[in-house]
């Protein structure tokens, strides 16, 4: 259970970070409202998966 928790959140994490990037490129689908936030957003997912990616790796 603890592997599809880690899949889980790499999943997520993964999703929000390309919602991130989208809208720092496209100006979609947050409408492009602030610059900061997509860079904290992308910084932030890619802390999540990071840490979801190690916890998977000392599971197996």
């Amino acid at each position: 259970m603890e592997k599809w928790f880690c899949l889980g959140s790499m999943g997520v994490a993964g999703l929000l970070a390309l919602l991130f990037l989208l809208d720092m490129v496209l100006g979609m689908p947050f409408g492009g409202v602030s610059f900061l936030v997509d860079i904290l957003g992308l910084l932030a997912a890619g802390l999540v998966l990071y840490l979801a990616f190690d916890a998977f790796r000392d599971l197996n």
